[in-house]
């Protein structure tokens, strides 16, 4: 297992390139954004920035790394040699951003493959996350963490709610782009709704587990998330001592992601298996 020490290199190095890329997507983002192309479905979009901002941070990593591994949103992945994956989500929030609604970041992983921690099922990570940075550029708030080394923002050390009960909870989520999808996961928040003091939507799954990790949320939930959307906020999350586990208590992945702290969590999954979740 990478050292403490290392662990912390590799997130002033994710620190440093967050900070970058996202001075590089605000600045494109004021000379205008259009759609470059969809993925799932057509409200499913890229933009062109999407596409050279990942370019900039793989530059970026490549040059101080050359050996790791990249695995990004919008461009294949890059095989490595040294056993550490960098796991990049350019810009999560396309959407908002393409709306010029101020909540979109740029989200950076390190993962060490293989190990007891490694995920099962498409969308989880694939080894023990070291280090997560996620960057709202717009109010420049960065949250980070290394494994084992807690979570912050800005010098404050981060802390989820702790003793909050499930109807006064507040609980974000998230929704997929396919019509089917979509359906069934409003089925569910039908069943959670009035459970829980409120949702909120935000839009980016990074910023859904940051606001967790700094208590302006109580709880998140989704279902449909890749490696990209939740590698740095993941980490941010359990750093501030949040539970995150996918379906069935294990690691997360696109099945269900659920974080919150330790009380609250076991609340909100035997109402989300209520509701249907695993359905």
């Amino acid at each position: 297992m990478t050292s403490a020490a290392a662990s912390a290199d590799l997130l002033e190095l994710a620190h440093g390139i967050a900070v970058r890329a996202g001075a590089f997507a605000l600045e494109a983002r004021g000379h205008g954004v259009s759609v470059a192309a969809t993925k799932s479905t057509p409200t499913d979009v890229v933009t062109a920035v999407d596409r050279d901002t990942e370019a900039l941070i793989r530059s970026l990593i490549l040059d101080a790394r050359p050996h790791d591994g990249i695995v990004g949103e919008e461009d294949a992945a890059h095989i490595g040699t040294s056993g550490l994956d960098w796991i990049v989500d350019p810009i999560d929030g396309t959407v908002n951003f393409l709306y010029g609604i101020p909540s979109w970041a740029v989200s950076i992983g390190v993962a060490e493959r293989g190990g007891a921690d490694a995920a099962s099922g498409p969308g989880g990570i694939e080894g023990t996350t070291l280090a997560g940075v996620v960057l709202n550029p717009v109010s420049g708030e960065l949250s980070e963490a290394s494994l084992g080394g807690g979570a912050s923002s800005a010098g404050r050390r981060l802390a989820v709610n702790d003793g909050v009960p499930l109807h006064q909870a507040l609980v974000a989520t998230g929704f997929g782009y396919a019509t089917d999808v979509r359906r069934r996961q409003a089925e569910v928040l039908l069943g959670v709704l009035p459970e829980v003091r409120d949702i909120r939507r935000i839009g980016s799954a990074a910023l859904d587990l940051a606001a967790l990790a700094a208590g302006r949320l109580d709880a998140y939930y989704e279902r449909g998330l890749n490696a990209w959307d939740h590698a740095a906020g993941g980490l941010i999350a359990r750093e501030a001592g949040a539970v995150v586990t996918g379906p069935r208590g294990g690691r997360e992945n696109s099945e269900l992601l659920v974080a919150a702290a330790p009380g609250l969590h076991a609340e909100l999954v035997a109402l989300l298996r209520r509701a249907g979740v695993d359905a």
